[in-house]
């Protein structure tokens, strides 16, 4: 004979009741997963577009590379230019004084006793003096294949027979105070003419001597006469220049 085991009604529904609950947990998880999934998909779409991207032109320059230097062994090998020698000073050389010597006293000669034997130099004391030598003749003119004349320079005298112009005052002269005595020498000819007129001793001013030469050219006078002949005279006339005057 077989028991039979009765189960309790409450203690049957229990194993169904816990499925139930497993269900709904997973249901409630994917629904929140779609949920979430939703809710990221509506906030990206409502996002705003992305900037452009701008595009930007860049410009690349070429730089030349730098001249490298040719190595030493292929540079051409000059000698270097040589340096200018300074010039030496030229350095008088000290020319130092000799030493002047010291004359030497000369001993005096003893006087010897006078001897009896020893002639006396009575023919040495009797030759005459040698004579001075003469000097030379003055050189004579060199001849000429003409006739000659004899050559008559002027005599200077004190006192010849002329008339002598009194020399213009310059106004110039008178107006600035110009003072002072030139000195006119010239020579009278055999016929009477004056000769050689020159200025021997300024006065200072140049108008005063001037005026002097002038003078002695408008002057006249006779040939000056030696011994009844006539021979070239020279004299020296003063002209004194003075604000009296």
């Amino acid at each position: 004979m077989r028991a039979s085991h009765s189960v309790p009604a409450g203690l049957a529904l229990a194993p169904s009741s816990c499925m139930n609950s497993h269900t709904v947990k997973a249901t409630a998880a994917v629904v929140a997963i779609h949920i979430a999934l939703l809710a990221v998909i509506l906030t990206v779409r409502n996002e705003p577009a992305g900037r452009p991207l701008e595009s930007r032109t860049m410009t690349a320059e070429l730089l030349s590379p730098a001249p490298v230097a040719a190595p030493a062994a292929l540079q051409s090998i000059a000698p270097p230019p040589p340096k200018p020698t300074p010039p030496v000073p030229h350095v008088k050389p000290k020319v130092q004084p000799r030493p002047t010597p010291k004359p030497t006293p000369m001993p005096l000669p003893v006087a010897a006793s006078p001897s009896p034997t020893a002639p006396a130099p009575a023919a040495e004391s009797a030759l005459p003096a040698p004579a001075a030598p003469a000097a030379p003749a003055a050189a004579a003119a060199p001849t000429i294949g003409r006739p000659t004349m004899e050559i008559s320079a002027p005599k200077n005298v004190s006192h010849l027979d002329c008339n002598i112009a009194k020399p213009d005052y310059p106004a110039l002269s008178r107006r600035r105070g110009e003072t002072g005595t030139a000195y006119v020498r010239f020579v009278v000819g055999l016929t009477g003419n004056l000769e050689n007129i020159e200025l021997k001793k300024s006065s200072g001013y140049d108008r005063l001597d001037d005026a002097a030469l002038a003078a002695v050219r408008a002057s006249a006078c006779k040939p000056y006469l030696e011994n009844g002949v006539p021979i070239r005279a020279a004299y020296t006339q003063p002209y004194q220049f003075g604000l009296s005057d």
